[in-house]
């Protein structure tokens, strides 16, 4: 099973979550707008993902360009910022059983789980 932190509104989130549907995969939808991860949960990502930070922040959403741009921020304060702002989260990310997680961007990484 999979798991894939989803923003139904957002094309390539979609497109993943499609991959993983038509391949046949079962997969746990959280819509992470709606259910937004914890600041645990979010270190737990950055861990699973094995990338820095700054991969998992939108920087072209307007609250970045308003309130974070150009500043300079620890790991450990972007997980408080991304925790209050969930709609900075690069989506979709999706972890596989033995917790290895990847960016959906392009969809196609997904097929690694698959």
């Amino acid at each position: 099973m999979l798991k894939i932190y989803h923003n139904p509104r957002c094309s390539k989130s979609r497109q993943t979550l499609q991959l993983i549907k038509d391949a046949g995969v079962e997969v746990d939808v959280v819509e992470y707008l709606k259910t937004p991860p914890t600041e645990d949960e979010l270190r737990d990502l950055v861990n699973k993902l094995n990338l820095p930070i700054e991969y998992l922040i939108r920087k072209g959403e307007k609250i970045y360009k308003t309130e974070f741009k150009g500043k300079d921020y620890s790991e450990d304060e972007w997980i408080k910022i991304l925790a209050k702002n969930p709609k900075l989260i690069e989506r979709p990310i999706v972890v596989n059983e033995d917790g290895e997680a990847i960016l959906g961007r392009p969809p196609e990484n997904v097929g690694r789980f698959l």
